[in-house]
């Protein structure tokens, strides 16, 4: 079965095909800049690099250009569209929805519900799933929502001191996400060290960033709560923020509260409190060259990391495994270094000269004497998603 795994931007497709027989990645590519007069595709099968641009009016177009160029005769790795057996999106939230869900009008219309909560993630995800199941009807499209690996969060890690019918009423309570990231390093681990009775803390740090906790594989606790808005600062989003001085800032800012709430989700966290970008790289750099701003971001932002490990420490009764992964936990030596500093008496030690060597690929990094292991695991989400989407497709046979 092979199954195309799609991750949406409002301009752009990126997707993987796999040959789920093996799970093997046959083809990544991404179309960039739909709606635009020119969208440039490019599409690696293999060592061979294809790439041209044509006019992509939206994401279904995306999808049937995508298909154009991995059906090629001469450069493609499909003999037929008909063999890709089904889509699979990275879902994010939906009233009343989590799991892996077929897509259908009533799952898309509970995502619209929650659209207010998912400015940026949502409302794309929603459109180009309505024109994907209009003109692509012979597809299956199966939506793998983020929450799903951590519906085992037990209540006390799961309601907020609010009124509780809003919990069944309005969907809030605390979600989590990066469902597929967590649940990836809950899996690899487990088999890394055979065992499946792991306490993990898993730090997923990237872009968007959040910790959970994993007992015995299933989520205990995360850091997001009912929105990705929450949790640690993030690229350009706020994090944890006091939600009583919305009004506040709308007064003195002369702005609607949609237009604070814009700058929360858009000219805050990493990029807000540094003023210089929302990529850590260049904020390290400039924190590197004096800039007390960027270095400020960079504690604020270990201090976020550290303050939701402590509690995961507490939540688990110690940990067994920490692992660090996306884009800054695989890459990010000094971030790791960081974060783990001091922990000696909680038998938490780093490697420094592991650490330093580990740099995005999968290795021990904890010294001799730590009683809690230190990984860097990078991160698999597309294969989760591919591998959820065969269940629901193999479900329907």
């Amino acid at each position: 079965m092979k199954v195309l795994v799609a991750n949406l931007g409002s301009t752009s497709f990126k997707y993987s095909l796999y040959d789920m027989t093996d799970e093997s990645v046959l083809a990544r590519g991404r179309v960039e800049r739909i709606g635009e007069p020119v969208s440039p595709c490019t599409v690696q099968i293999g060592e061979r690099k294809t790439e041209i641009s044509v006019p992509v009016s939206d994401h279904a177009v995306a999808v049937r250009q995508c298909l154009a160029q991995l059906t090629d005769p001469e450069t493609g790795c499909l003999a037929d569209a008909s063999e890709v057996a089904a889509i699979g999106f990275k879902a994010v939230l939906a009233a009343g929805y989590t799991g892996v869900q077929l897509v259908t009008n009533d799952l898309l219309n509970a995502m619209d519900e929650l659209s207010d909560a998912m400015p940026a993630h949502n409302p794309p995800y929603i459109r180009a799933m309505r024109q994907l199941a209009e003109r692509l009807p012979d597809i299956p499209l199966v939506a793998a929502f983020e929450t799903g690996f951590h519906g085992t969060i037990p209540a006390r890690n799961r309601y907020y001191g609010v009124p509780l019918e809003w919990a069944d009423q309005y969907s809030i309570v605390r979600w989590g996400f990066h469902g597929a990231s967590h649940r990836y390093i809950a899996e690899r681990i487990a088999r890394l060290l055979v065992r499946d009775d792991l306490r993990v803390i898993s730090c997923h740090l990237g872009g968007s960033s959040s910790l959970c906790a994993i007992n015995a594989g299933k989520s205990v606790a995360a850091s997001m709560g009912t929105s990705a808005q929450t949790g640690l600062f993030h690229n350009n989003r706020v994090g944890d923020f006091d939600p009583f001085m919305v009004p506040h800032l709308m007064r003195k800012l002369g702005k609607s509260q949609e237009e604070v709430l814009t700058l929360l989700a858009t000219k805050s966290g990493m990029f807000g409190l540094s003023g210089v970008s929302g990529d850590l790289r260049d904020v390290m750099d400039a924190a590197d060259t004096g800039n007390d701003r960027a270095k400020l971001a960079v504690d604020v932002l270990v201090g976020d990391i550290r303050k939701y490990l402590g509690a995961y420490l507490v939540e688990l009764g110690g940990a067994d495994v920490i692992v660090f992964t996306g884009g800054i936990g695989e890459f990010q030596v000094k971030i790791r270094e960081m974060v783990t500093a001091n922990l000696e008496q909680l038998g938490i030690v780093l490697d420094l000269t592991a650490n330093e060597q580990a740099h995005g690929m999968e290795a021990a990094i904890h010294a001799q004497s730590s009683r809690t292991q230190l990984w860097v695991v990078p991160t698999n989400e597309e294969l989760i998603v591919a591998r959820q989407t065969v269940g629901k497709v193999k479900e329907r046979l």
